[in-house]
């Protein structure tokens, strides 16, 4: 399910991060890094708690607005029942709809956002997402506490708060289209690999994506999936290749640009997380579009769709994926 939109525009972004992305080839783009992952808070949960305000927050001062000039907040994160978001949204007093996709959260957020504003139900929505390393960690896999070794496949979960301002008012940057994905099980069962998990839907809402509005992968300056890692975004491409799409130079994942695996050894197959996407798009990409040297960009957030008993009881990892263009205005 593919859709065109004509009046919805990025009008500002936020991303604060961790330490770890902090000591990454793109630390420069970011808005503010901790030095440590408990950001003055006492657990993990309350220091993404903060993370997500902070992000809020941060984005507020550099529109120099009130919480109310925005019609409706958006927010998601990794944590079970939303806590993040919702304890952040506990606090702003605007109306707020938490969704929950996993990793491909950004995207489906920025789906919800974009409809609502082109159907004019909507003017300005507030959209908010944020992971946490050691929150995720202790969560789905292993107590952190317990500082076991990991497979060269498994990827590091990003510790980032990512904010972005959509609406109807015109910038120079706006949300062309975009597709919904389909969940795609093919019995992965794999905890720490993420890649192989997700690799599969991405492939799917890329191609649903280029069959609905009959285009080339050349179409796109660049196609840019959330956090397949180096081993998902192998997959993808072979398997590309395999269908025909021989050349994919434009293509590249988030997972494998936000950390230096030179330096940062502890990081294995890359980034993942429900930042892990927006923390690349809403920095680096769009400084990239605005300064003109790419004008059309494929984002497809990639989410395993897993919770803690689904893992300990060995079942199959669903995953799913969504895709948003975003295009330079003439």
């Amino acid at each position: 399910m593919t859709f065109k939109y004509n009046n919805v525009y990025i009008n500002n972004t936020s991303v604060i991060t961790g330490p770890y992305e902090a000591r990454g080839p793109l630390a420069s783009y970011f808005d503010k890094s901790y030095n440590d992952l408990y950001f003055n808070a006492k657990t993990w949960e309350q220091a993404e708690i903060k993370l997500m305000n902070d992000a809020v927050d941060l984005l507020l001062q550099k529109e120099n607005k009130k919480i109310n000039d925005y019609d409706l907040f958006i927010a998601g994160d990794l944590l079970n029942q939303l806590i993040v978001s919702n304890f952040v949204a506990s606090k702003l007093s605007i109306p707020f709809i938490g969704l929950y996709n996993a990793c491909a959260t950004s995207c489906t957020s920025i789906i919800t956002a974009s409809n609502m504003i082109e159907a004019g139900q909507v003017n300005n929505v507030l959209l908010a997402t944020s992971s946490h390393n050691m929150a995720a960690e202790k969560q789905y896999r292993n107590p952190t506490e317990y500082g076991g070794p990991k497979r060269k496949v498994s990827t590091f979960t990003t510790t980032a708060g990512c904010g972005l301002h959509l609406s109807n008012i015109k910038s120079n940057i706006k949300i062309e289209a975009a597709t919904l994905g389909k969940v795609i099980d093919m019995n992965q069962k794999d905890v720490f690999h993420m890649g192989a998990n997700m690799a599969s839907s991405a492939i799917d809402t890329l191609l649903t994506h280029l069959n609905d509005l009959k285009r080339k992968p050349t179409h796109y300056d660049l196609i840019l999936t959330g956090d397949l890692g180096i081993y998902g975004k192998k997959i993808l491409i072979d398997y590309m290749k395999e269908e025909g799409y021989t050349d994919l130079k434009n293509y590249n994942d988030c997972g494998t640009m936000i950390y230096d695996f030179n330096s940062q050894k502890d990081v294995l197959a890359g980034g993942s997380g429900s930042a892990c996407g927006p923390l690349v798009l809403y920095s680096y990409i769009l400084k990239q579009m605005q300064e003109k040297k790419i004008s059309k960009v494929l984002y497809i957030a990639t989410g395993a769709l897993m919770n803690p008993s689904t893992v300990n009881q060995k079942l199959s990892i669903p995953s799913i994926a969504h895709a948003v263009s975003l295009e330079v205005v003439k």
